[in-house]
């Protein structure tokens, strides 16, 4: 198996002196392309802080992140956002959508930033739409779909750019239970039958049930790492 994410004594303080927070302490992971893994731990161990460093959202204090064998912790500015657009899917918490952009125009805007053609764009665009069960609601902006409607757009959107692997924080967590377990059986299918990886951080038992391995954080540090 190829590793597509691997971390080397990650750390990450907030705050200084008597009010420094140790978020990260010296954590090393190593994903393989295809897993389908959720990082969980109690609010405070450090999930998001991790997915965001994983992802390139924030920089580490020392350690190092690499992605496809690429360091991220090393790169610019503009070398980090276009390595994002092109490597990394994202699915937020709170959707993230554009508003004034259809679904399917919130779908494609990223590749339109790739330079992806237009036929191929509306292809994809097609495909996902249909894979996240959307078909016949390309047209509508954001407000006017409902919670979980919007954020099966995410998921397409996070999906189309084909990346190397998608980072989901809390992806259900504004969704009802019917809808949220929909949503990840769409994922899981995608995970399985087309081998893309996926990283959760989450509190949410839906999501440790499907995930293939469970990394246990406690205070900034790996406390536990199975796998099913």
């Amino acid at each position: 198996m190829t590793n597509v994410i691997e971390t080397k004594n990650l750390l990450r303080k907030f705050g200084s002196d008597e009010t420094e927070i140790i978020a990260l302490n010296k954590v090393s992971v190593e994903i393989e392309k295809g897993e389908f893994t959720a990082i969980i731990g109690p609010s405070g161990s450090g999930k998001t802080t991790l997915l965001h460093l994983i992802g390139g959202l924030d920089e580490p204090d020392d350690g190092s992140v690499f992605l496809s064998g690429a360091n991220i912790a090393e790169m610019s500015g503009n070398e980090l956002s276009d390595f994002r657009r092109d490597h990394i899917g994202f699915i937020f918490q709170a959707y993230n959508l554009i508003p004034v952009l259809s679904a399917q125009e919130n779908i494609e805007y990223i590749m339109l930033l790739q330079g992806v053609p237009a036929a191929e764009r509306k292809s994809r665009v097609g495909d996902m739409l249909n894979l996240v069960g959307l078909e016949g609601l390309g047209d509508r902006r954001p407000a006017h779909l409902s919670g979980g409607q919007q954020q099966r757009v995410a998921v397409a959107r996070a999906m189309a750019s084909q990346p190397d692997i998608i980072l989901a924080d809390e992806p259900t967590a504004n969704l009802d239970s019917k809808t949220g377990i929909a949503l990840l059986d769409v994922m899981r299918e995608l995970n399985e039958k087309q081998n893309m990886t996926f990283v959760f951080s989450t509190h949410d038992q839906k999501i440790m049930d499907r995930a293939t391995r469970l990394i246990h954080l406690e205070d900034g540090a790996i406390e536990k790492d199975e796998r099913k």
